[in-house]
């Protein structure tokens, strides 16, 4: 867009100045006059002039750059283009049809854009020159009364956001396609573009109104519209799949958007559970027209019958980096830990189901390896009413359950359901528990540890406290037998028994038992 403000001086200046000229004079004119009228410098290849049956300029390999930025590539760069118009046309200040190929324009960075605005101060000052008496009058042939387009196409054109930082690579948008009308008027210019989005792959169709140009400051100028981005292939992030659809609403300045949009992902997968689910996003984001930053002021999100809603920002890579940070807030508070467990876990069926509540921070760093070993979790969760869906597991919970409370009668089992707490940390792919917990009547369970996502290997120690005594969790000899244990596993609290445990294996077939080393220790004085 920037570029097509400046082109609309560049082409109206061509034809208005056409016809008393030959092409070679022509073409000497109008690279002295857009030099000077959008301070830069100005290279311009083959034009010719043709005045019937209409007017026409046919061009190549025009370049303008911004002075004082030579170290970059060229603001605007065009391949060939065409410039048609009419007598009548030209006498109310109106050119028919421009049209671009090859269109390039490279967006400086902004530290870049700063210095180099410094520097033309300085110039100004030592000039005796304010900003206007240097540009001439302040809008030029945008003002009102100026040069109108009444149609622009491009086709291939490239918006290409440059890094400050040499070794980074650019941000390029390929607009397939742009269509703009009267380019130069004093109200707002219609466009429709079709562009394709690098990363995630897919097309993004836009509809919308730019301008007026605002010369004194650009990134004032007004954007707003609609977008509509279909069949984006997730799968290009290690880790992840899916087919996603966006559409959505922007507004605001080149500076600064605003963008509210929705998602729709009916297979999203997480490629260590393996499981597609549907995945539904709605959002409100502020974007840094400038670098790319995006500040998410809300994400509001549902999948299978689970509810997330998160803050955050997806902001450029640190200094040497490459690609891009993603940092949130999430929160869980209406959600099922058996839809999480889809997410992650590869069996057909989830381990547990039961109410689960979320806190996390959320750190995605750019990278090219599975999403699961970038990702870092920080947060605390709670898991109410949970019951395991493997009947021997669920079986040993409720048995737990009636010992811990010293019933050894056999009697009917009632379904027991548990209730877990506990603080995690996730990082290079290994889920930290440094203190988790869950409770059935008569007994709880304290433990810390890790559990690996991809190999499903569990390492755990803690203790398992009881309202019952040893010996009162069995019958007949062997009760007798253990009282004389009773006061070796005595909790602190002076009732029930604490055990110490641990926890091995794999999640398919895990280990636990007594931690016999613990149990010494709290005897050694």
């Amino acid at each position: 867009m920037i570029g097509l403000i400046g082109l609309a001086v560049v082409f109206g200046a061509m034809l208005i100045a056409a016809i008393p000229l030959s092409s070679d004079t022509l073409r000497h004119r109008i690279v002295l006059y857009l030099a000077d009228k959008l301070d830069s410098e100005v290279e311009l290849g083959d034009l010719h002039l043709r005045a019937f049956p209409r007017l026409r300029v046919e061009g190549a390999d025009l370049r303008v750059r911004r002075r004082g930025m030579g170290d970059f590539p060229p603001l605007i760069s065009i391949k060939s283009f065409h410039v048609d118009a009419s007598i009548v046309g030209l006498y109310h200040k109106h050119v028919d049809h421009v049209q671009l190929d090859g269109l390039d324009i490279n967006i400086p960075p902004s530290q870049a854009r700063d210095k180099a605005e410094q520097r033309e101060k300085v110039e100004q000052q030592a000039n005796q020159q304010s900003p206007e008496d240097a540009s001439g009058d302040q809008q030029g042939l945008l003002a009102e009364g100026g040069i109108v387009i009444d149609r622009t196409d491009t086709i291939d054109a490239r918006l290409i956001i440059l890094p400050f930082e040499r070794e980074k690579a650019p941000k390029v948008w390929a607009i397939h396609n742009l269509h703009m009308r009267d380019l130069g008027a004093p109200h707002a210019w219609p466009f429709k573009a079709t562009l394709t989005n690098g990363v995630p792959p897919g097309e993004i169709e836009v509809n919308g109104t730019f301008g007026p140009w605002k010369r004194s400051e650009p990134g004032d100028t007004p954007l707003e519209g609609v977008f509509d981005f279909a069949k984006a292939d997730l799968s290009v992030f290690n880790g992840i799949s899916g087919t996603l659809s966006s559409q959505g609403y922007f507004g605001g300045t080149l500076a600064q958007l605003d963008a509210a949009g929705e998602t729709n992902t009916p297979d999203f997968t997480i490629a260590v559970g393996g499981h597609p689910f549907p995945l539904y996003v709605q959002y409100q984001a502020r974007i840094d027209g400038t670098n790319g930053d995006t500040r998410l002021n809300v994400i509001d999100a549902w999948f299978l019958s689970s509810y997330v809603h998160a803050t955050g920002a997806v902001l450029d890579a640190p200094k040497g980096g490459h690609g891009r940070t993603v940092t949130l807030n999430v929160a869980m508070d209406k959600s099922r830990i058996e839809d999480v467990m889809k997410m992650v876990v590869k069996t057909p069926s989830p381990p547990m189901v039961g109410g689960l509540k979320l806190n996390t921070k959320f750190l995605l760093p750019p990278g090219e390896n599975d999403v699961i070993d970038r990702l870092r979790l920080d947060g605390q969760f709670w898991i109410s009413q949970a019951r395991f869906t493997n009947y021997d597991v669920q079986g040993k919970i409720e048995e737990l359950s009636k010992r811990g409370s010293g019933k050894t009668a056999e009697a009917a089992k009632p379904r027991v359901a548990s209730d877990f707490q506990g603080r995690f940390k996730l990082g290079a792919g290994v889920l930290a528990l440094p203190e988790v917990s869950f409770n059935v009547p008569g007994a709880r369970v304290e433990l810390a540890g890790n559990y690996g996502l991809k190999r499903e290997t569990l390492d755990f120690k803690g203790q398992l406290l009881l309202d019952a005594k040893i010996s009162q969790t069995v019958t007949g000899w062997r009760s007798i037998l253990l009282k004389a244990i009773d006061p070796l596993f005595k909790r602190k609290d002076g009732r029930g028994s604490a055990i110490p445990i641990r926890i091995g294996g794999s999640r398919s077939a895990p280990d636990f038992g007594l931690d016999v080393r613990r149990v010494f220790k709290r005897g050694e004085p």
